[in-house]
């Protein structure tokens, strides 16, 4: 399918109800609200193409940039391809997933995270948070800076309620990612956590919920889960 073909496809399967559900989770004009299911769908045929992800995401329509996501080829993109994805990213969901996700995977994760998270624009900063959880995630604990990523840790009590509202959403999800994945900083991201106890983050007009990051470390121990690597930072 060549890039035309797709956007007329993305057109087709458009819902109203899922474009709704999307614009109340933030999510801008123009979109058409296609569900992810029908996205991974086009992704069976196109499969992995780098220029064309390019194309897509550079179309600035939600679900083309999304599906650029699943189709990227990571370790192809450049660091200024990457940076130009998060300037880009304008929503939630592409800031904390889908561009987050792509960059863990790239040859360029740890550079730009920790550059990202310095960002005085919210949606750059949430990105470099969620970046890092995504690196722990997929990284073996001996490829990671260890006293770096503690040092993080420590500075997260003393930043997170003057930080923006999405940033403390994604800096939650940071100490949740080092307490389930990195067996070193477990017992140290539950003092953390146990420390910043439930994060307030506006949500807008739905029903997500914030997860408590000493309950859902929890969980993961209870279910030997800690230290567990992912095989990809994308879903």
């Amino acid at each position: 399918m060549t890039y035309e073909e797709i956007i007329k496809q993305l057109e087709v399967l458009g819902q109203a109800s899922i474009k709704k559900t999307l614009m109340r989770h933030g999510i801008k004009e123009p979109l058409f609200g296609v569900k992810v299911e029908d996205l991974k769908k086009i992704f069976k045929v196109v499969k992995y193409n780098h220029s064309l992800s390019l194309q897509l995401y550079n179309s600035g329509i939600y679900d083309a940039m999304y599906l650029a996501g699943i189709i990227a080829e990571p370790e192809k993109m450049s660091i200024n391809e990457l940076q130009d994805w998060v300037e880009k990213a304008n929503a939630p969901i592409l800031c904390g997933s889908t561009v987050a996700a792509v960059t863990a995977e790239s040859n360029f994760g740890m550079q730009l995270a920790t550059k990202w998270i310095e960002a005085n624009e919210e949606g750059i900063a949430c990105c470099g948070w969620a970046t890092l959880a995504d690196i722990v995630s997929i990284k073996e604990d001996s490829e990671l800076d260890i006293e770096f990523l503690k040092e993080l840790l420590g500075k997260i009590p003393k930043i997170i309620n003057s930080s923006p509202n999405r940033v403390r959403y994604n800096m939650n999800v940071f100490i949740i990612a080092i307490g389930s994945y990195v067996k070193p900083l477990n017992e140290f991201a539950k003092e953390i956590a146990a420390k910043i106890g439930k994060v307030e983050v506006d949500m807008g007009d739905t029903a997500c919920k914030i997860p408590l990051a000493t309950e859902y470390i929890e969980k993961v121990e209870k279910k030997n889960g800690i230290g567990k690597k992912k095989k990809t930072a994308r879903c």
